[in-house]
């Protein structure tokens, strides 16, 4: 059977030097630079849709939006709308809908359970609201990310938490990887790290190449590729 096509996926997170994407109370990440806020929003600026947990979210109660005149100017030659559409991965749906993010400018979707589709009570703040298939107990992200390509969603942006990228990690469904390393340490065993979840035995980790790493200030800016001769189809990037 032929592979499923699916869209080109690349994980940006910030991280404290001893690999922490945020402190132990789970606040909002806010030690990365102006020039990773810039990097961050360039990377958005890519994607034709943006996907991050519903904690993730609550943390900030906003989403990065494209902003630069630039970066706007280069989605339109591209031919993509102004803001790529906003992904939020719920569960339950308890998203609260006076957050700042539900008064963005950003088209938004909602993926979550059957139940709380049915149920209809986000319409009016996602333009759609789209149901997850299940495989087993997690969601079938291999079956979702093939229905974002058929939607026209050729590029996605992950931009946390570590569980949802762990899920996508272990679906084989990530490409790309950009860590802001930041010149700061965290610690706390229930800190948050880029991976979450049961985690892989080393035999079977996902394999990284190094694309580049370059240091600005006191951060380092690394940029890794997916290692996977083989897998799901990939679009041409």
């Amino acid at each position: 059977m032929a592979a499923q096509l699916r869209p080109h996926t690349t994980v940006v997170l910030a991280m404290s030097a001893d690999g922490k994407i945020a402190d132990a109370a789970r606040s909002p990440a806010r030690f990365g630079s102006e020039r990773d806020r810039q990097h961050l929003e360039a990377q958005v600026a890519l994607a034709d849709g943006v996907i991050f947990g519903a904690g993730t979210l609550r943390a900030y109660g906003t989403t990065m939006s494209v902003r630069d005149p630039a970066l706007l100017g280069d989605r339109a030659q591209r031919g993509q709308p102004p803001q790529p559409v906003q992904i939020v991965v719920s569960r339950r749906a308890a998203l609260d809908p006076q957050w700042r993010f539900f008064r963005q400018p950003v088209p938004r979707w909602l993926l979550t359970e059957a139940h709380q589709r049915d149920r209809g009570l986000w319409r009016p703040e996602f333009a759609e609201v789209l149901e997850a298939p299940l495989a087993g107990a997690d969601f079938d992200w291999a079956a979702i990310w093939a229905d974002f390509y058929r939607r026209e969603l050729s590029r996605i942006a992950v931009l946390g938490g570590g569980e949802l990228v762990a899920s996508l990690a272990a679906a084989d469904l990530i490409d790309e990887l950009h860590l802001t390393l930041c010149p700061l340490l965290l610690g706390g065993a229930a800190a948050p790290t880029p991976l979450e979840g049961s985690g892989f035995a080393a035999a079977h980790a996902p394999q990284l190449r190094l694309l580049s790493a370059e240091v600005v200030g006191d951060e380092v800016f690394l940029h890794y590729r997916r290692r996977s001769p083989e897998g799901p189809a990939r679009p041409a990037s």
